[in-house]
């Protein structure tokens, strides 16, 4: 099935999206992965052209409508624990800058979803140290730098913090520097401990006006 015109493509588009949404949301697939396999769903192929694949913040939109139809109450409540949990841990972590991304930021956060942070510190032995001296066990990994390929991948500390896991990328200060830009369709991609509580009261007086 290959589209002919316009119209057709953004509709194959969003078929995509809207297919890879429901693996993210119901099956905690990545988005990587999901919008691969939703491609292959519905377009048959492998290999589609680049320009046949959602991006991520089109995404991130059909999850968030996925779960305003679906999710119910049980997403807000999932929703309110996780950021909690973030915020108990950016305060355990303050001395490193620790800064909140990903689903449990933009509100798209299911059962399925981790914490994810970024640290900006001196080095990551520091946090390293920190956590064990705190006797939390830690898994050490690498994920993609945030500023792209051009730049090496960063060292990753994950852990269980209470019922939740969290990853924490572990980034060099001046890492930080120009990142805090919002992205192209004005959202935040990331916030420290301060936007964090400011969301979280905005989401319990939205509670309390419903």
């Amino acid at each position: 099935m290959m589209p002919t015109q316009n119209n057709d493509l953004l509709q194959l588009r969003a078929e995509i999206a809207a297919t890879a949404a429901r693996m993210i949301a119901r099956d905690g697939a990545d988005y990587a992965t999901a919008r691969r396999k939703a491609a292959r769903q519905v377009l048959g192929v492998d290999e589609p052209k680049p320009n046949m694949m959602p991006d991520d913040i089109q995404l991130e939109g059909e999850v968030r409508k996925y779960l305003a139809l679906f999710g119910g109450p049980g997403h807000g409540r999932r929703l309110a624990g996780l950021r909690g949990t973030a915020l108990q841990v950016m305060e355990a972590l303050a001395e490193f800058r620790p800064y909140l991304t990903g689903a449990v930021l933009n509100g798209t956060a299911g059962e399925h979803d981790a914490i994810h942070l970024q640290l900006f510190a001196d080095s990551a032995k520091e946090v390293e140290i920190y956590l064990l001296n705190r006797n939390v066990n830690i898994e050490i990994s690498e994920t993609p730098h945030f500023k792209g390929g051009r730049h090496a991948p960063v060292e990753t500390v994950s852990f269980r913090w209470g019922d939740d896991d969290v990853h924490a990328e572990l980034y060099e200060f001046h890492d930080l520097r120009g990142a805090l830009k919002p992205r192209s369709d004005g959202r935040l991609q990331r916030v420290d401990a301060a936007g964090l509580r400011a969301l979280m009261s905005t989401d319990e007086t939205l509670e309390q006006d419903e």
